[in-house]
């Protein structure tokens, strides 16, 4: 695809970046068949084809409307498009180059503006989000059907591993899993601890800066970053083996350290350093499969269906990793049909996008309780909450499954 940028973008690093990712586009729509929005609206300019149209016009210099910020709002981030994509476009770069043009030239809805720097500032500050999320969960039976569907049943939490270890690997607590889901956390440390590695957190480390990246706060996410990276320096220096993402979504996001900061001279090169440490426990624990074999048993859950994230099967292409361990300790994993699909997650997309998004939790939920599962096990605490807000069955994280089995 030829291009001709405009002026307000010709030689800047995102013009730059469209220019080179726009030219590798050859519109063949393979994309499209696999675009979940698409798939449910049926519009051209809600798939990636019609999507990477429009931002190419918006760099030529062309009017940016309201109409073309709709059409960006409506797409998930789900990158099944990379996937399927035989030339290689890195579309959820793109898409993010887009979004921020869009953001400065187009002045949306005043509902609109409140909901979205309401949840920048509020979902990733923990100090503010777990004290709300407590006070919903107390009174969740009384929550309204769509507010309770935000807010999972209080866990009770497991203990944490007290025991040291040579080995020391460091782990992403996040800004929502310790309140919405504190045994994700808890249990990967005792799994690790199990096969003697000491999972360490950073007390000063906060959001991977997904939500306010996405949410179009593009200044406030690389401030978010440099925030992990100076609290995650320390332990660097230390020699800590990996950087542990249990969270798929956020584990997406910090494989983008690198990248993001690319042009910033303080932290480009700890950034990049702190990409190369940066590991979904999905891909560190097969490499103790004998061991974690023998520190486990078969308990009473035999048959599960795994969701892949498509933050873990597109945005990181991990692939396999998660169903060959699950196998290998004796647990029957069923794939649901079109496992590639999104659920509709997405970060905050549930709440700026509903109506898509709920048609899309449907969609998945129906595939994968066609398996007839006893638990539905997923890889990101979005996903799993969101699920679970439309069923019955159990939804968990497969690593809260692993620890369920140790016998030590």
């Amino acid at each position: 695809m030829q291009t001709n940028l405009a002026d307000f973008i010709r030689n800047t690093p995102d013009g730059d970046e469209a220019d080179g990712i726009l030219r590798n586009c050859v519109h063949c729509g393979f994309c499209t068949a696999t675009c979940p929005t698409y798939q449910i609206l049926g519009d051209e300019l809600d798939g990636p084809r019609g999507r990477i149209y429009l931002i190419k016009q918006m760099v030529e210099g062309a009017p940016v409307t309201r109409s073309t910020q709709v059409h960006l709002d409506r797409c998930l981030t789900c990158r099944n498009c990379e996937t399927t994509c035989p030339s290689g476009v890195q579309y959820g770069r793109l898409v993010e180059i887009g979004r921020k043009i869009t953001e400065e030239k187009v002045t949306r809805p005043f509902s609109q503006r409140l909901v979205r720097r309401m949840l920048a500032s509020f979902v990733p500050n923990s100090a503010l989000f777990t004290p709300t999320m407590r006070i919903g969960q107390h009174f969740r039976p009384l929550l309204p059907k769509k507010l309770r569907d935000k807010v999972p049943a209080r866990q009770r939490p497991l203990e944490w591993p007290t025991a040291k270890h040579p080995r020391k690997m460091l782990m992403l607590a996040g800004c929502v899993q310790p309140s919405m889901m504190p045994n994700v956390n808890i249990a990967t440390a005792r799994v690790f601890d199990a096969l003697g590695v000491e999972m360490l957190i950073a007390p000063d480390a906060g959001c991977c800066g997904a939500i306010r990246l996405h949410l179009g706060y593009n200044d406030e996410a690389l401030d978010d970053l440099r925030a992990n990276i100076d609290a995650w320096w320390p332990y660097v220096e230390q020699g800590v083996e990996a950087i542990v993402m249990n969270a798929s979504g956020c584990g997406a996001t910090v494989k983008e350290y690198a990248h993001l900061l690319r042009h910033d001279p303080a932290y480009a090169e700890k950034a990049r350093r702190v990409v190369e440490l940066t590991r979904d426990v999905a891909e560190i624990l097969p490499e103790f499969e004998e061991a974690l074999i023998s520190v486990t048993r078969r308990r009473s859950v035999h048959t599960v269906a795994f969701h892949p994230p498509c933050t873990l099967q597109h945005g990181q292409q991990i692939r396999g990793k998660v169903e060959h361990l699950l196998t290998a300790l004796g647990v029957e994993v069923r794939l649901p049909a079109d496992n590639h699909l999104c659920c509709g997650s997405a970060g905050t997309y549930s709440l700026t996008q509903p109506k898509l998004s709920y048609a899309l939790r449907d969609q998945k939920l129906e595939r994968l309780q066609a398996q007839e599962p006893q638990v539905i096990v997923s890889a990101n605490v979005g996903c799993i909450a969101h699920l679970q807000s439309g069923t019955s069955t159990p939804v968990a994280h497969w690593i809260e499954l692993i620890e369920h089995m140790l016998s030590v």
